[in-house]
């Protein structure tokens, strides 16, 4: 059975910019999973739909703008979700950005949390990040 996981992109002002739900199998989740299944899960949307430039990630792809919501690529290509992830990865370790589950601060990638139908996680983003 999925769960169903709020993931809530939100400025440091507490104004929510974006708002996607991700599907997981567990009721336990790693900070680098969930970062991780998050920008792929992102990726493939992208790569697959194809029908804008727009990108809404978490992480802005290389040859990027930063539009109003999300990153305009300047030429169509296939975004390299490895890539994607790995500079996200890397953003969360130098506080490019924080969680909170549920309002509290989780501080590693390594750290597990539970997660309920009502699990909230609050990706708050203190600098642009550029990845693949």
């Amino acid at each position: 059975m999925a769960l169903s996981l709020r993931l809530v992109d939100e400025t440091t002002s507490g104004e929510v910019y974006n708002e996607t739900v991700l599907k997981l199998v567990s009721t336990r989740i790693s900070v680098r999973d969930l970062i991780e299944q998050r920008v792929r899960e992102e990726v493939r949307r992208f790569n697959d739909e194809k029908a804008d430039k727009l990108f809404a990630g978490l992480v802005q792809p290389r040859d990027a703008e930063q539009q109003l919501n999300g990153f305009r690529l300047k030429k169509m290509r296939q975004i390299d979700a490895d890539a994607q992830v790995k500079i996200a990865l890397e953003a969360f370790e130098n506080n490019g950005f924080f969680l909170l589950v549920d309002d509290r601060q989780v501080e590693s990638l390594d750290e597990e949390f539970g997660v309920s139908e009502n699990t909230k996680v609050t990706f708050m983003k203190l600098i642009p990040v550029v990845g693949g």
